[in-house]
């Protein structure tokens, strides 16, 4: 078991302390009005938002089952508030657009986010955006067969060090 002295306390709150204030005076100042609609639009034209959009709906659905959970009988209703709530909240989208561009703002200066706007309008860029999700998507697939081989390989192998151990497992 390991001791911490208070010697030891102190190094750890001082590095903690010191790697707070290293952080880059830029990522504590907001953004720029220009570098938040450069950031939109490099939001927009990456298709970043697609991955947010079971967001509104999966808050709505979330509340419903909490709801449907403290009384079954309301299901009807409850779906029916939950459709009306799904199309009134779309409208919000706008909202977690300006927080994301926010993000990339605070990332990336105006100049880097003219950069990668420029490329996004590129026929390469273009096809990133169309090409990128398919390619993750495999690249998980590919990653997951590989975690699979990489299980069976490991487990033969332990049971093949735990026989020279004299364990069956």
């Amino acid at each position: 078991m390991t001791v911490i002295t208070s010697s030891r306390l102190a190094l750890v709150a001082g590095l903690v302390v010191s790697f707070a204030f290293a952080a880059p005076v830029r990522a504590q100042q907001p953004p720029s009005a220009g570098a938040l609609l450069l950031a939109k639009d490099v939001v927009t034209l990456k298709g970043a938002m697609v991955m947010f959009d079971p967001l509104i709906p999966g808050v709505v659905e979330t509340a419903k089952n909490v709801f449907l959970q403290q009384n079954p009988m309301l299901q009807k209703d409850l779906n029916e508030v939950a459709a009306l709530l799904r199309n009134n909240l779309d409208s919000r989208r706008g909202e977690l657009l300006n927080e994301v561009a926010r993000v990339y703002a605070s990332r990336f200066t105006e100049q880097e986010l003219k950069d990668i706007s420029a490329f996004y309008k590129t026929p390469l860029g273009r096809k990133m955006v169309t090409e990128e999700p398919k390619a993750l998507q495999d690249s998980l697939l590919a990653a997951q067969t590989w975690a699979d081989a990489l299980s069976r390989e490991v487990f033969d192998r332990f049971r093949d060090e735990m026989k020279k151990k004299g364990h069956n497992l």
